[in-house]
């Protein structure tokens, strides 16, 4: 017994010591990650992971994976006569996503008409006070450069008119086209007059100026479009860089992010009777605004709408406490990185407190960025004066005795109560008027400037979206008619890579999904978890191309530019022609893609086969806790960071 107790001691010591031997030479490896964490990113390692990917959450859509991006001319394209037949100049308003399909719908009526383009003024720049002299209204906003000499095989493009013709501009006819103008509009109404006057004046303001789908006979003047949004219309140098440092940073983590777009905008919330989703203030704000748009035939529905019927008809947005809980329903963990897009979100942080809590790795770009990055990019701007609010003028004693006479018998008469004190941040912005005054006052010159700005908030957000491992939208396809930011992200991401993870949820489904969670919630086959993955899993595919077809393509071309500018290399699994009740297209019907193209794909799929190799099949079992960010996330070490929350301007300060 002595031995053998002696024995035990021996070995045990033995194990001790190779255990400290294993964890002094380990620790070198490990970062500050939770241990369960270190343990399955030592695994994800062994098997020959590059980072952690959970397939069922980040995988690519393989059904998709034959979809590539071809924008060339198929059939005899020449080049743009020398000669035209005048020039057009015109000028754009609305915000980022409006300028972007507007834009396009110049070029193209440029090539329809064999005109000289003339670089458009961007009007939410060039309309604000006190902006960056460094930038033209166009490259505020893009690079001119780019612009000139990618399209020069398809029209004749000028920086301005000639001087002999710019003197006159105001004689010129001038057209204020919609966005459903059909080329015969063009071709019958502007052409003859822009040949005798040989220049043409267009003010868009609807979000283009050509209607989205045309005839198969038209097929390349819609890939010119698509030559003209994904390669023609780069941003600026700068904008570029700091969008790619963005990246870099949310790279160098080692971790796949998603980007999320709330779609919370106020023109927005008022266009569908949205109002009621919000509360107090916010409320009147969106029922003001909708006042306006029935004042000028914008909207043709009563004022007060039932904002709980929108919702499950699906013409509201998905709030983002709704998007947080379907996140977690599709297996998104709570430390995933998630990237908020978007220069405006109705209703400031208030609204993202929820999905804050379930996901503590929100990011947007004043977290990634530091004040002076930003301000670099916007440039140096003369100082506009203080927009101090200014209080109506003090009635005076007559004035008071008049109002108490008429205010009609009481029970007992009692003097007015002493004035409510009033708050500083009562004083500015929209609290200052919507408790003071009936009307709305006009834009002051910081707001102007802060509409700009805005352009370029949603350029670094593009960015980011496009490139991001999945994108979900809080509000697209609103039938409204209008080009919106998640439509346009969408269509290019499904144009450079069909196969990225693209969400394209169906809201009226998932309202009714919101409606029944506690009906049939714990039976197996009709598990409401289960539910939610099966409808978001079949967005990411056909079905979900299908309805963004019937829905998106008809307001916007380029939120779905299939089958038009793409190709499909060979694949054994060849989808069959999926058509509407029109006889259009919605899926399928794809040109096939050069030899080259697809020896190049190939070379790229073996290439990549090879460095991830043939292990992850089971890959989803391993399910890998994102690491939380630290104070300062920023590769480069910057210290002065200005988080979201800090810059809020709907931040009620009392809370």
């Amino acid at each position: 017994m002595k031995w053998v107790t002696l024995s035990l001691l021996i070995l045990s010591l033995l194990s001790l010591l190779t255990h400290l031997s294993v964890t002094k030479f380990s620790t070198a490896d490990l970062v500050q990650y939770s241990a369960m964490a270190g343990l399955r990113a030592d695994f994800a390692n062994v098997i020959g992971s590059p980072f952690s990917r959970n397939k069922k959450i980040w995988g690519v859509v393989k059904s998709l994976e034959s979809l590539q991006p071809y924008a060339n001319p198929r059939s005899s394209y020449p080049v743009p006569k020398e000669r035209s037949n005048g020039f057009i100049y015109a000028k754009v308003f609305g915000g980022f996503a409006n300028i972007r399909s507007s834009i396009c719908d110049l070029v193209t009526i440029s090539r329809l008409l064999n005109a000289t383009l003339v670089i458009p003024e961007i009007q939410e720049s060039t309309r604000s006070k006190g902006i960056s002299s460094k930038f033209k209204s166009f490259s505020y906003l893009y690079n001119e450069e780019q612009f000139i000499s990618t399209l020069k095989n398809d029209i004749m493009i000028v920086k301005s008119l000639p001087q002999n013709l710019k003197a006159r501009r105001n004689e010129f006819p001038t057209f204020r086209p919609k966005s459903s103008a059909s080329p015969k509009y063009y071709m019958e109404e502007i052409l003859p007059k822009l040949k005798k006057a040989k220049v043409v004046g267009l003010v868009l303001a609807d979000g283009g100026c050509l209607q989205s789908i045309l005839p198969p006979s038209m097929a390349e003047f819609q890939r010119l479009r698509c030559r003209v949004a994904f390669h023609a219309l780069q941003f600026r140098t700068d904008i570029q860089i700091l969008g790619r440092r963005m990246l870099e940073r949310l790279r160098g983590w080692g971790q796949p992010f998603l980007a999320f777009h709330p779609g919370l905008l106020r023109d927005t919330l008022a266009y569908h009777g949205c109002a009621e989703l919000f509360q107090d203030v916010h409320t009147e704000l969106i029922q003001y605004r909708r006042a306006q748009m029935i004042k000028r035939g914008i909207v043709n529905e009563e004022l007060s709408m039932n904002s709980h019927l929108r919702r499950e008809n699906g013409s509201c947005p998905l709030m983002p406490e709704e998007v947080g809980i379907l996140l977690r329903a599709m297996g998104y963990p709570p430390k995933t990185i998630i990237y908020l897009a978007g220069s405006e979100t109705f209703g400031g942080q208030r609204v993202l407190i929820p999905l804050r809590a379930m996901f503590t790795n929100l990011v947007d770009r004043t977290s990634l960025c530091s004040k002076k990055e930003l301000y670099d990019l916007v440039g140096p701007e003369t100082p506009l004066p203080l927009d101090l609010f200014q209080m109506p003028p003090a009635k005076s004693e007559e004035e008071l005795k008049e109002e108490w006479k008429k205010a009609g018998p009481r029970p007992r008469p009692l003097p007015p109560p002493p004035d409510r004190p009033i708050y500083q941040h009562e004083k500015e912005g929209w609290y200052g008027w919507i408790t003071e005054i009936e009307k709305e006052p006009d834009p002051s010159p910081m707001d102007l400037r802060m509409q700009a700005h805005r352009l370029l908030w949603d350029a670094l957000d593009y960015i980011v979206s496009v490139e991001a491992d999945a994108f979900f939208p809080g509000f697209n396809n609103d039938g409204s008619g209008w080009p919106d930011f998640s439509n346009l992200v969408m269509g290019q991401r499904l144009y450079e890579t069909g196969s990225s993870r693209t969400y394209r949820p169906d809201r009226k489904v998932l309202a009714e999904l919101f409606n029944i969670t506690r009906d049939n919630m714990y039976h197996t086959k009709y598990n409401w978890t289960l539910l939610v993955r099966e409808h978001l899993n079949k967005s990411l595919a056909e079905e979900g191309l299908t309805r963004q077809s019937l829905l998106s393509k008809p307001a916007s071309f380029l939120s779905h530019p299939l089958p038009e500018c793409t190709c499909r290399i060979s694949s054994p699994d060849i989808p069959t022609d999926v058509k509407g009740n029109d006889g259009r297209i919605l899926y399928g019907g794809e040109d096939d893609c050069p030899k080259w193209m697809e020896h190049g794909d190939k070379a790229v799929a073996s290439e990549s086969a090879g460095k991830e190799g043939g292990n992850f099949d089971n890959e989803s079992e391993y399910e890998i806790d994102i690491v939380e960010l630290p104070e300062s996330f920023n590769s480069g070490g910057k210290s002065n960071v200005t988080l979201v929350w800090d810059q809020d301007e709907e931040m009620d300060p009392n809370d």
